[in-house]
C-alpha cells in the first residue's frame, strides 16, 4: 500500500497521523507544492491526503500549483475513485475542485470547538466508534459555502454547515485538524497569517488560551484521529 501527501507549507503535515503510519509500516510520499515539487503519478498510489496551508483556494495568481493540485484531485475522487482524505485548505480544495465552492467564514473558527456528527455522518464509516459531539482544534477563515454535488454532510458546527463530507463513496474531508499532536499550536503560531488571525480572534492572549485548550482535549484529539485513520485504511 502506497500512500501520497500533499502539503503546502513545511509544518502542515499529517501530525499524529504519522504514529499510525509508522506503526502499520505504510510508506507515503509527501509532495510539498508549495517548493515547487511535482505531483507524481497518480496511478502508483492507493490513497492521498491533502493537508491544510495559509493559501485560499482561489489564491492561483500567487500559487499556480494550485490549479495543477485541483486536476489532480478531480481524477483522483472523480475517475480513478481511490480513497482520499482532505483536511482544512484540503477539505476546501476537494470542495473547490469537485465544482462547489470555498468562500469566508464569519466569524472565522479557530480554537478548540465542539463539532457535532450528522445523522449521516453517525452512520458514515469514517466516524464508527467516534462520539456524536467533538471537541476539535479549527484554525481557518475560510469555509465550503456550497458542497459538490453527490456529497453528504457529514459534520457540523455552530457557525460551520459543512464541517465534514463525503463525496460520493469514496472521498473524504474534514474543516478541523484531526491531525493535531502536542506541538501542533506552537509550531503553527509561528506562522504570520497563523499568528494573526489567532491574535484577531482571540486576542493578545490567543496563543496561551488555544494551547492550554489543545492540552486539555489531546488525549481526545488523538483517541480521534487513531479511530478515523483506522476506518479509513479500512476504505482501500
Amino acid at each position: 500500500m502506497r500512500l501520497l501527501v500533499f502539503q503546502h507549507i513545511e509544518c502542515e503535515h499529517p501530525g499524529s497521523l504519522r504514529r499510525f503510519l509508522k506503526k502499520d509500516c505504510v510508506a507515503w510520499d509527501a509532495v510539498n507544492l508549495d517548493q515547487g515539487e511535482a505531483i507524481p503519478d497518480l496511478d502508483n498510489y492507493d490513497a492521498l491526503w491533502v493537508m491544510g496551508g495559509p493559501m485560499d483556494v482561489w489564491d492561483i495568481e500567487e500559487n499556480p500549483w494550485l490549479v495543477a493540485e485541483k486536476a489532480a484531485i478531480r481524477r483522483w475522487v472523480g475517475e480513478l475513485k481511490k480513497p482520499f482524505l482532505g483536511l482544512c485548505l484540503g477539505h476546501q480544495l476537494l470542495a473547490d475542485a469537485m465544482g462547489g465552492t470555498c468562500g469566508p467564514q464569519r466569524p472565522p473558527e479557530i480554537g478548540v470547538m465542539e463539532v457535532k456528527l450528522t445523522q449521516a455522518g453517525q452512520l458514515d464509516r469514517l466516524f464508527e466508534g467516534v462520539d456524536e459531539r467533538q471537541h476539535c482544534l479549527q484554525w481557518h477563515s475560510v469555509r465550503v459555502a456550497q458542497e459538490p454535488e453527490n456529497t453528504t454532510i457529514l459534520a457540523s458546527s455552530e457557525h460551520g454547515r459543512v464541517q465534514a463530507m463525503r463525496v460520493g463513496d469514496n472521498a473524504w474531508s474534514m474543516q478541523y485538524h484531526v491531525e493535531v499532536e502536542e506541538d501542533t499550536v506552537d509550531n503553527w503560531s509561528k506562522v504570520p497569517a497563523y499568528r494573526d488571525a489567532l491574535m484577531n480572534t482571540l486576542g493578545e492572549q490567543g496563543l496561551t488560551t488555544m494551547n492550554a485548550d489543545a492540552d486539555k482535549n489531546m488525549a481526545s484529539f488523538l483517541s480521534y484521529a487513531e479511530s478515523i485513520y483506522r476506518n479509513f485504511m479500512k476504505s482501500i
